[in-house]
């Protein structure tokens, strides 16, 4: 091997609350993400979402008698490719095998899955922790590939339950933690991380609503200052980071409760039912033994060289953190900013065209183009549930709106009414200057003639500031700007205004 190579409890009642300081949190969490290949893992069926149920099936993902798989050679790519992103020891030999259980959803009675020889084991990855304050090293145990299930659908049909196999056969990786987690929000950063790694990889897209991006969680609890876990419970049927935090928050709580009330935690999977912010039991939790692992027999031991290894490791785009600390250095952004604008490769991309196309047009302004993007553009997208990549506003004509402030032609009310305009009608942002006749006005003697009549029209405002009392400025500079139609750019009139009021004093 080489580095690079190589019967329920009850439950609380209330509301969750963060466990008591006696009590330390444990959490390793399951990823199951769906490769983003075009067919499945052993057979060449279409893993397109959305197609009308058992459409996407064939005698391979519905295990026929007789037939035999043929490993897809880039999902085994894709899972190299992660390993290496999460400084993973890639196995250069690892075997497939059968872990036999029976579910209506498998058609085999057994899930082709990798167990004693998985394909990558022990990689890490970086979080900033909300509990620590600091960042976090976060161990991953193992990456191994298998095959997703079918689906069990419980609405169509009343008083009946039907199965889809669409899904059977779709190339997974099952990414596990060690558990190093302390918290619910920690769970939530690592998952965050680990969804951007795969999503700039392009080997999943992330999507926890279609379950192409799922998660277990394991939780125990112990007394501080122990080194024995405790016993653990699985959740399950968590579909998104925010019901991932509260299911943990809970089962803290619930396990917690058990124990001091003299109970027993018993190890079990449970289900969380987000409607009701509540879990049950839904069976015991299974061991390695329980499955009756063993190599599966129709597949080969698959060996990997190390040139294909270095192959895909010359392959990897710029990750997460390269990227983050690039924009400090590069744009000499804070590092809260750079980890926001990082967060997604299509952020990330779309805040590094807006501040090209502002540094072509002269006027670089790195920071003021990361304000814009962050809190104007994602804000304004937030509100209306859309995606970056689903912006009306092309970054070309942010850029050219920070450009424009930057030049004087507008001030920061007029580039909000301009951005408006622009999201929601689209159009050249010089032309939509021009037809509302937004320019703001940078001549001196423009500027002076208004002051000027201003000043004439509130002599006692003006006999005030003079005898010492400032803070009628602030209402002499608005009444300027009133009589410019807000358009006087606001450093010029306080230069200008202070220097009038200077004279004859």
């Amino acid at each position: 091997m080489s580095r690079q190579m190589s019967s329920a409890p009850p439950a609380p009642s209330g509301s969750p609350s963060p466990a008591p300081s006696r009590y330390e949190t444990i959490v390793g969490l399951e990823v199951h993400a769906q490769m983003r290949t075009r067919s499945k893992i052993f057979c060449g069926c279409a893993t397109s979402f959305g197609a009308e149920a058992n459409t996407r099936i064939c005698p391979i993902c519905a295990a026929f008698p007789g037939v035999l798989p043929v490993l897809n050679r880039e999902v085994v790519n894709m899972a190299i490719k992660t390993g290496l992103a999460i400084q993973g020891e890639i196995r250069l030999t690892s075997e497939f095998a059968r872990k036999n259980y029976f579910y209506p959803d498998l058609p085999a009675g057994y899930q082709i899955s990798q167990y004693e020889w998985p394909i990558v084991e022990h990689g890490h990855l970086f979080i900033d922790s909300p509990t620590d304050q600091q960042s976090k090293r976060i161990g991953i145990t193992r990456i191994h590939m298998e095959v997703d299930a079918g689906k069990s659908l419980h609405e169509g049909i009343v008083g009946a339950s039907w199965v889809d196999l669409n899904r059977t056969g779709t190339p997974l990786m099952e990414i596990v933690s060690e558990p190093d987690l302390r918290s619910a929000a920690e769970a939530g950063e690592y998952l965050k991380k680990l969804r951007a790694i795969v999503r700039y990889l392009g080997v999943c897209d992330g999507n926890m609503e279609e379950g192409s991006f799922r998660c277990d969680a394991n939780v125990s609890v112990r007394l501080r200052g122990t080194t024995v876990l405790g016993t653990r419970c699985e959740l399950k049927n968590l579909n998104s980071i925010r019901n991932v935090m509260r299911a943990i928050d809970y089962e803290v709580e619930r396990q917690i409760e058990l124990i001091d009330n003299g109970d027993a935690v018993v190890q079990e999977s449970r289900l969380w039912n987000a409607d009701l912010n509540s879990s049950r039991a839904m069976r015991g939790k299974e061991d390695a033994h329980d499955y009756r692992y063993f190599p599966e027999p129709d597949l080969p031991p698959l060996r990997i060289t190390p040139e294909r290894i270095h192959a895909i490791a010359a392959s990897l785009p710029e990750l997460p953190d390269a990227k983050a600390a690039r924009f400090q250095t590069q744009y000499q952004l804070s590092g809260y900013d750079a980890g926001v604008l990082t967060a997604s490769q299509d952020l990330a991309d779309y805040f590094e065209a807006v501040a090209e196309r502002a540094a072509t047009l002269g006027h670089p302004n790195p920071k003021m183009a990361a304000n814009w993007v962050t809190v104007e553009l994602c804000g304004r997208l937030n509100k209306e549930n859309r995606e970056i990549a689903q912006s009306p506003l092309p970054a070309r004509h942010l850029g050219q709106l920070i450009a424009m402030i930057q030049q004087g032609i507008l001030s920061g009310k007029m580039a909000k009414e301009v951005f408006d305009t622009l999201f929601t009608e689209g159009g050249d942002p010089q032309q939509i200057v021009e037809q509302k006749g937004l320019k703001q006005v940078t001549d001196s003697g423009t500027i002076d003639e208004a002051i000027a009549q201003v000043l004439a029209a509130h002599p006692d405002d003006v006999a005030q500031y003079r005898a010492g009392k400032t803070k009628v400025l602030g209402f002499l500079v608005g009444q300027i700007m009133k009589a410019t139609q807000g358009k006087a750019n606001p450093a010029l009139l306080n230069q200008r205004l202070q220097a009038l009021l200077a004279e004859h004093v």
